[in-house]
């Protein structure tokens, strides 16, 4: 008779953790409610336009670039660490890229090449100072993103790269093409080669991260750095591999920033990477380590890119939507406190 009570208590819980499993996914789908109730309507259909696809593709443009430092970004928090200078790295990537293609001629593949490998490079930089000198990966990473923002500066003589902007730039007036054709839609359908990119490098790394030696190798780092040493990991390979993967993907996201605004602009980024950070968190990856995935983090750069087009329709100035969107990060950390307890 004392069985079942214990039978259901234990039921209960399995209960509860696979609701605080899907809690990502659960708040996706209240967040596509609430965008549908509180969403003005369309005139001629009647339909809430929250609802209507091309909304939907105006978000996943529009957050592409959140999306694409939240994967790399992801890489390094299931390892452990953290990343403070993609926003600044971005910004130097969409300098640098800008500089090479508007003012040098280069061609844009080349000038991809270039771009994503100095991203890379920066994140190489962090990994082996976090890894090989045992630095706390917010000071390195905070280190970087000062010195990326100045990088940018320096190379674009503190000015904004656009055509005509200074007398000796290749491409005086118009928008290179590169620009053009990765924020115009691709055979009819209006998804933007910007937002291709996003949703590839997306499903490429839920394989890597899932069915890869590193990707397991990461999770053992993220759970236990000790323990995997010992199990014969190369820990130290594996950050700085999750590092540059990470600056990588910054300039990426660099790349497709300075095509949107048709500029490169050192500024660009700035608290970029507080989006990141927060799309991860809210999506269910543990700041922790060891606990998440790249699926979590397609579901938290939705729920952030839901929540500000809801808020943008409905006219909510800025200032109230950084309010809202610090709540939720905090609920979602406290939420992650709560499951460990």
């Amino acid at each position: 008779m004392s069985e079942k009570p214990v039978e259901r208590t234990d039921n209960l819980k399995r209960g509860l953790a696979a609701l605080g499993n899907l809690r990502g996914i659960i708040a996706l789908v209240a967040v596509i409610i609430l965008g549908a109730l509180f969403s003005p309507k369309n005139v001629a259909t009647g339909w809430p336009i929250f609802l209507t696809a091309q909304t939907q593709k105006d978000i996943l443009f529009e957050y592409a670039e959140y999306g694409i430092l939240a994967t790399g970004m992801t890489l390094v928090i299931l390892a452990g660490g953290i990343d403070l200078s993609v926003g600044s790295v971005l910004g130097f990537a969409a300098t640098l890229f800008s500089l090479l293609v508007i003012g040098f001629g280069w061609p844009p593949f080349v000038a991809v090449v270039v771009t994503v490998l100095a991203g890379a490079v920066v994140g190489m930089i962090n990994g082996a100072l976090i890894s090989r000198f045992k630095m706390q990966p917010f000071v390195v990473t905070l280190a970087t993103m000062v010195a990326a923002r100045g990088a940018a500066k320096w190379i674009s003589g503190g000015i904004k790269v656009a055509p005509g902007g200074q007398s000796w730039y290749h491409v005086q007036t118009g928008t290179p093409p590169f620009f053009s054709w990765l924020t115009t839609g691709v055979g009819g359908t209006g998804i933007q080669p910007i937002t291709l990119i996003f949703i590839v490098n997306i499903l490429l790394f839920i394989l890597v991260v899932r069915y890869t030696k590193f990707g397991r190798h990461l999770y053992a780092i993220g759970g236990n750095e000790e323990a995997a040493r010992l199990s014969g990991i190369r820990v130290a390979w594996d950050k700085i591999g999750a590092y540059m993967l990470c600056g990588g993907m910054a300039a990426l996201a660099g790349i497709s920033n300075c095509a949107r605004l048709e500029i490169g602009d050192p500024e660009a980024g700035g608290t970029y990477e507080l989006d990141a950070i927060a799309a991860v968190v809210i999506g269910g990856t543990s700041l922790n380590g060891g606990r998440g995935g790249m699926f979590f983090t397609l579901i938290g750069v939705l729920i952030i890119g839901y929540i500000n087009k809801i808020l943008s329709i409905n006219n909510v100035e800025e200032a109230q939507r950084l309010l809202v969107k610090g709540a939720i990060i905090i609920l979602a950390v406290l939420i992650q406190q709560r499951k460990r307890e």
